[in-house]
């Protein structure tokens, strides 16, 4: 490499701030682990680790009937609803609208397109992966489509953490963007966890649905970080970013 070709190398390295660094390499090891995860899950490597899980969170004198009180799957079948496509179309229609009439348009659009392609990239990898449901436990509640990976683990990672990443971008304090992001990471573990509970999802199905949401919304970040301005113009100035990405 000569000198010339190594300094224009430098300049563009130091163009990226640490966080986007830190955040291709999160992007890059994520990828690794679903790619290592799904070629296990096809070779059946996982399915004693599964199986284990599953039995554990059911009696064993009664399979059908699962650990702790009675209100606990009453309350973890609300918990799995909010993975659910209604809710989250819902949702991800009225912080679009929202973003709208807030003279957000560019952000707006980006939200409502990255969820939706999100939605997307699921069942493309349910079909692909074709992965039967678990009979290991009887479930809770009715399904018919495929398992790997969780549609609600990946579908809610997509849109809480996607929603929660960008609308946090417009937030002007910290402890607020802080608040907003934390709140997707709670929602879609815990919707997650509901489906494991609920015995329609072996753990990896919803290990491998966390990971390739969570990778989808770190792709939408670093994009519309780059591309997409965060806030309105302002007397047909664009705002800066700042310190709010």
């Amino acid at each position: 490499m000569t000198e010339v070709q190594r300094r224009g190398f430098l300049a563009r390295l130091n163009a990226y701030e640490p966080l986007t660094l830190i955040m291709l390499a999160s992007i890059a090891g994520g990828l690794f682990v679903l790619q290592r995860l799904t070629s296990e899950v096809l070779e059946g490597e996982t399915f004693g680790f599964d199986q284990a899980v599953l039995l554990a969170l059911r009696r064993a004198d009664d399979l059908a009937v699962p650990i702790g009180p009675a209100w606990l799957t009453h309350a973890v079948d609300d918990i799995t609803s909010l993975g659910g496509i209604t809710v989250l179309a819902l949702l991800t229609v009225l912080i679009t609208v929202y973003l709208l009439l807030d003279r957000r348009w560019p952000i707006a659009i980006f939200v409502f397109s990255s969820v939706v392609s999100g939605w997307l990239a699921s069942t493309l990898l349910k079909i692909l992966v074709a992965r039967p449901r678990p009979d290991v436990v009887p479930h809770l509640i009715e399904v018919s489509d495929l398992s790997f990976p969780s549609g609600h683990a990946m579908v809610s990672a997509v849109t809480y953490l996607t929603l929660g990443a960008l609308v946090a971008r417009t937030q002007r304090y910290r402890s607020t963007r802080i608040f907003v992001m934390g709140a997707g990471v709670f929602l879609a573990v815990i919707i997650g966890l509901s489906r494991i509970y609920l015995g329609v999802h072996y753990p990896t199905d919803v290990f491998a649905g966390w990971c390739a949401g969570a990778l989808w919304a770190l792709g939408c970040w670093l994009i519309s970080k780059r591309f997409v301005p965060s806030r309105a113009p302002d007397n047909g100035v664009e705002a800066v970013n700042g310190d709010n990405t």
